[in-house]
């Protein structure tokens, strides 16, 4: 979920990157490999640490003390929202599916009193890629996500009081209004445009720590285009647009980097792992 920018919740988001990205496919860290692992992003010891038990006590991470040390293993909702998440943030650009016109319309009501649930309808269903094209509706062209939609109206218990619909547009309007009313393209456009820019020069990082800080810090720039790109079909895209660059380019970097930066966290901690 989308973090804050104090240095202690960049510091927690940083960490939940380092363990989807390397804890969820090779099982328990060390402390001392993931303090070094942030350490390299330029997260001070006491922050990690701080972030270390912050993400323990809401649940995704367990503590095995082996003397002076502790060892992290994922807990299963831990294990469960870091591999929902992989999957969302790797196919990211990668499924270019035919599209078959249709549109799932969802119209939920939320008191305005009720600001916290608000908040939590409202990441849930971008994170699902719908757009708010107006108050109390929510539409999205993946009518295939209907199940996942369903799931969120009842986890907040808002099924009194939404419904849903699925077909084509139909004869008023136009689909490249609604388009423009639930999501910000352009915005998107130029968060692209500021990953390409930040990732033009780095094909070689180097190795050891460089490269796993490299490796980190590419995974923790994309991720954040799950809750920003809703993955439009090509006919409701604007010309050239700037996403298929940018996927091509994560997809380039992440694959060349991804075995050395895998075997670098496993020596490292290996090393953690000794008396």
């Amino acid at each position: 979920m989308p973090e804050t920018n104090s240095p202690r919740s960049s510091a927690r988001s940083l960490l939940l990157t380092a363990l989807g990205e390397f804890v969820l496919p090779n099982g328990p860290a060390w402390t001392s490999a993931l303090v070094r692992l942030l350490g390299s992003l330029g997260v001070e010891e006491k922050t990690a640490r701080q972030a270390l038990s912050r993400t323990a006590a809401d649940g995704w991470l367990a503590g095995e003390r082996d003397g002076r040390r502790v060892r992290w293993s994922l807990t299963a909702r831990g294990r469960r929202l870091l591999s929902e998440g992989a999957e969302r943030i790797y196919a990211l650009g990668t499924e270019r599916q035919a599209w078959d016109g249709r549109w799932l319309v969802l119209t939920v009501t939320v008191p305005e009193s009720q600001r916290s649930l608000r908040h939590r309808l409202q990441t849930k269903l971008t994170w699902a890629g719908l757009g708010n094209p107006a108050q109390g509706l929510w539409v999205t062209p993946h009518a295939e996500r209907e199940a996942e939609v369903k799931e969120v109206v009842a986890e907040l218990g808002l099924g009194a009081s939404a419904f849903s619909f699925t077909g084509p547009f139909a004869g008023v309007g136009e689909e490249a209004s609604l388009v423009r009313r639930a999501w910000d393209l352009d915005a998107v456009a130029h968060r692209y445009e500021d990953f390409l820019a930040a990732f033009a020069g780095v094909a070689r990082p180097g190795s050891g720590d460089a490269l796993l800080a490299a490796q980190t810090r590419l995974v923790h720039e994309w991720r954040r285009f799950p809750f920003l790109d809703p993955q439009l079909p090509d006919e409701l895209l604007p010309p050239q647009w700037t996403g298929r660059t940018a996927s091509a380019r994560f997809h380039e970097l992440h694959d060349r980097w991804s075995d050395r930066a895998q075997q670098r966290w496993a020596d490292l901690n290996d090393q953690g792992g000794r008396p």
